[in-house]
Formats: C-alpha cells, structure tokens, sequence
C-alpha cells in the first residue's frame, strides 16, 4: 500500500480549469498536505471574456471593455510531511508529483478563463498580494482537509467563491460543506462545466455530483501549466478497483470497475509530458485478467514503437511476475521501478485486511521480486503496521522480511482509518479512532502518525515499532549493501540511491514529528465529523476483473 493509497484519487480529485495561453509555475505535489502554495512565476493560460466576468455578476453581452476571468486552482500542503518540503531538501524533489486532477480539470477549462495552478508542496505564495480570483478551487486527500479550509476562510473572508473537491470532499461533504461555497462529488470531468457556467451566471449551487468517466473522454492534462520543480511528470491510464481492500478508498471514489484509456491517447500525453521521469498514478497499472494484461501489453509496444525516451514507475500487483513477455515489454517500454503493495508479513494480515489476491498467490515473495528485478526494475516494497494481528516485535519482522524479498525500497506506514474506508467505519464503531479532534486533527492522517488505538500498541509503543522497522531497513550498512546491488546489477542504481537517501534524509524529522504526536496531551475529539462512503451499487461495479495496489 503506498503512501498515496488515499491518493491515487488526486488524479481523479478534479478542480482545475483551462486551456489557453501559457506561462509557468513552480510546484511540487503534495505527498499528503497542507497550507501554503506554490509560487513564483505561476504558469497560467489567459484568456478575455466581455464584460465583468464573476460570480456573482453575470458578464454582460456587449460591454466595450473586456476583463479576465481569474481561476485559482490550489493543492494544499501538509506541513507535517516532511518528505514533500522541496526547501529542506533537494532530494524530496524525486518524491513529489504535479497535482494531476486539477493539470486534468484545467484542460475541460474554457479559453477565456485565466489558470494559475498553485502546488503548495513546492513554495507558499502570498496570497493576500495576489490579483483577485473570481473562482478559487481546492482539491484535497483527508491529511490536507484543514489546510483546505484555511485556504478557503481566507478566499471567502475576501469574497471571493471556493469550490473544494477531491476525495475528502468526496467523503466529508457535510463537513466540507459549510466551509466553502460549493462542494463537488466524485470524479469531476463530468460536471466541471456546469460548476464553471453556473459561476459565469451568479448562481453557483452548494453541492455537484460528479460521475464515474468512460476513460476515453479524459483529455490529456495540462502539463505545460507546471514546470521547473517535479523530478517526475505524472500520468494516468485507469481508474477503478475491484479488491475493495479494508483500508483503501479507491473503490468507494472510482468504484469497482478497471476502466481503461485508449492506448492512443496515453501514448499522446505519454510523448507530451516535459519530464523524463514519470509516475503512472494507476492503482495498478496492468490489471489482473487476461483482457488487462494483454492490453497492458499492447500498451507497452505503442510506447516502444513511439520511442519516448522516458523512466516511468508505477503501481502493479505482484502478478506483473508471472509473465516474462510483460516484464520484457516493460522493461524495453522505459519501466525503472515498480510499486508492490505486500501489506504484511503474515497470512493473518493479508487477510485481516482483504488482500486476498496476495493471500492465493502463497506467501513467500521473494522469488517474483527476483524475477522483476532481473529486468533491471526497481522493487518498492508496502507493509501496514499496527493491525489486529501484528504482536510485539512487528517494526522488526517487517524490516527481514522487506529485507528476505529483496526489495529495494520499503515504505511502511501505520494502519490508518481513511474516511470511505471499511476500516473508518469498522474503528469508529469500536472507538478506536484516538485522533479525532477534526478537523484539525486531520492533518495527522498521512499515513505517518499513529491515529489509531491498536489491539496489542500503546500509542508510543506502535511509534518504536516504526523507529525500529525504519532504522533497520536503512541503517547505513544496509542501505550501502543495497545501492552496491543495484549498481552491481546495473538495475536503476541512480534512482536508488536517490531514494534510499531521500528516506534516510527524511527519518530524523519523520520521528520528531511522530513522538511530538506521541507526546501531546490526550484531547477529547468532537465526534461530530460526518464521513461516509457514497454508495457502490451494481450498476457502478462493473465486472471485478482487476486488482488495485493500493
């Protein structure tokens, strides 16, 4: 399970607008985020429209003067995330992606709309200096919510209008709600242009409910609105997972069904992303049917074919080890790494949190990690900790046997009750849900905070159990043995390095933050969040025939 499990929403988190002319801005993504903004030089796309264009007042038809019709577009940030913060270290520019749902939205913009995009992971624009928008929009994952709503009081006390959307705003519209204007649901292609004329027209309504999007009328983002900061571009080609695993929340936003883009159009965008890395934010790229995994492969001989000259990482299930032509074609197709979501180390586990895909395919690992590796791919390795069944001594049981898979990189993160998530609900019936004070609280929820009460953790217990798993996996002697392999191997060894040091660079400031959690004095939470998964009926689960990583 990545760190983005909640995230791979952000694609499909839609608030964005545009097409036009262009200028550049600098930002980074938003790992799971906060208050503050990109800026310098923001890339916009300009455009005139007759009249005084606003919300609140309608253009007029044939007024002589012409004015601009101003739209921020914002990903907020979470200052808690350490490894998104691009002035403590350069480094962190390799783990941070553009914000692909609103790059998406501002391609579904009308002309005469001028964008600016504003990543807040990458710097903090003043926004108080800024020219007045006439339409603020404000995506956010559940760890960047209150920041959201900070961003919006301040447009609103200003007058001017927010729209938040976005899985969170997905998941806690009443919530949400009264802190903006106007909410939108679901993936937003479908209804960003009403939102858009309804403010043309004054009458912006307080509530939009996006739809599930046949895939081949998402249009190619708009790169070009982003630039200078992102080591890696970003891409979608799916949405949609039928695992529905305890955890996640990618079903109950994308719902069941693996829908898939035209070859054509990803190879398009693919050829037009500036970067030359990629993150494809796929929860899992290749599927798990034979329908998918065939046109995964036809996929990867287009971009063979169009010669692209790129590195692309993405998220896969362990399954992509099982097909030696897959792993060729993807190799040859500018593959460097891919993403495995393991879970746990114990049966128990996988099936304490539904993955049964991992649960059939046996437990020991560590042979198909070799088999992708010898494709000169890169293996990033997820385990959960704190479920029910982990015992005492977990932290070191995740780290050997990361270490006995061979995996390259390990990403672990507490087991954490998203809202939309069978897991939000199963905790908050038990009242296990200990950071509950939203939705300041929010902010904790990064995947990266203990905000749970676990069956066999104290708090602080759970927190060591971390420390432990991090300090093993990449103590010096470790990390050092693993970037000689990659180098030895010739598999990525740049790329490695990068990101072994990225994470040894973001540890001491990961604990400081946790045991500063750890230590604040127990505050009694509201209990009034209201949060719930919409619901996914027959007719949106389409045929369960995919498997997400989450």
């Amino acid at each position: 399970m990545p760190p983005w499990y909640e995230h791979d929403q952000q694609t499909n988190e839609r608030l964005s607008p545009q097409q036009g002319q262009q200028r550049t801005v600098r930002r980074d993504r938003t790992g799971l985020r906060g208050l503050a903004v990109a800026g310098s030089a923001p890339a916009r796309a300009r455009g005139r429209c007759p009249g005084t264009c606003s919300p609140t007042r309608p253009p007029a038809a044939n007024s002589e003067r012409t004015t601009v019709i101003r739209l921020y577009l914002i990903n907020p940030r979470n200052a808690l995330v350490g490894l998104t913060d691009l002035n403590g270290s350069r480094w962190n520019r390799y783990r941070v992606w553009k914000p692909l749902g609103l790059l998406t939205l501002a391609a579904l913009t009308p002309p005469d709309w001028d964008i600016t995009v504003f990543d807040e992971n990458v710097r903090t624009p003043d926004y108080a200096k800024l020219p007045r928008a006439d339409l603020v929009g404000v995506t956010a994952f559940t760890s960047q919510a209150n920041r959201a709503y900070q961003i919006a009081a301040a447009f609103r006390d200003r007058g001017v209008p927010v729209v938040m959307g976005g899985i969170h705003a997905t998941m806690c519209a009443a919530e949400a709600q009264p802190r903006v204007d106007a909410v939108v649901t679901g993936e937003a292609e479908p209804i960003w242009a009403q939102v858009l004329e309804d403010v043309r027209q004054g009458a912006l309504r307080p509530r939009y409910e996006g739809a599930q999007v046949e895939m081949d009328h998402v249009p190619p983002a708009r790169h070009d609105l982003l630039a200078g900061d992102y080591a890696f571009g970003s891409i979608q080609t799916t949405r949609g997972c039928p695992l529905n695993c305890s955890f996640c929340s990618v079903t109950s936003f994308n719902g069941y069904r693996y829908r898939q883009r035209p070859v054509a159009d990803v190879v398009r965008e693919f050829a037009a992303i500036p970067e030359k890395l990629v993150l494809v934010v796929d929860d899992n790229l290749i599927g798990t049917s034979r329908e998918h995994i065939a046109r995964t492969k036809e996929l990867f001989r287009a971009m063979i074919k169009a010669d692209l000259r790129k590195q692309w990482i993405a998220q896969v299930t362990i399954n992509i080890a099982d097909d030696n032509e897959l792993l060729a074609l993807a190799a040859q197709a500018g593959c460097a790494g891919v993403f495995v979501g393991f879970e746990s180390p114990t049966a128990a586990g996988l099936a304490e949190v539904g993955k049964k895909f991992n649960l059939v395919r046996g437990r020991d690992f560590a042979a198909p990690v070799r088999r992708i590796q010898r494709h000169r791919i890169l293996v990033a390795g997820s385990f959960i900790m704190g479920l029910d069944t982990d015992k005492p001594g977990i932290g070191e049981r995740i780290a050997e046997t990361a270490k006995h898979y061979g995996v390259d990189i390990l990403n672990t993160l507490f087991l954490t009750p998203l809202p939309g998530t069978r897991l939000w609900d199963e905790l908050g019936a038990q009242g296990r849900i200990a950071a509950d004070r939203f939705p300041d609280d929010w902010k904790h929820y990064t995947l990266t905070f203990p905000v749970a009460r676990y069956r066999h953790f104290s708090t602080a217990g759970i927190a060591q159990e971390m420390e432990t798993c991090d300090q093993t996996f990449y103590s010096l002697k470790n990390t050092l043995r693993r970037v000689w392999g990659n180098l030895w191997h010739r598999r990525k060894p740049l790329i490695a390095l990068v990101a072994n040091l990225s994470y040894r660079r973001n540890l001491p400031q990961s604990r400081k933050n946790c045991r500063a959690f750890v230590l604040s004095p127990a505050r009694p939470g509201t209990g009034s969040v209201v949060c719930a998964a919409p619901k996914v009926t027959s007719s949106t689960r389409g045929l369960p025939s995919a498997c997400a990583s989450p």
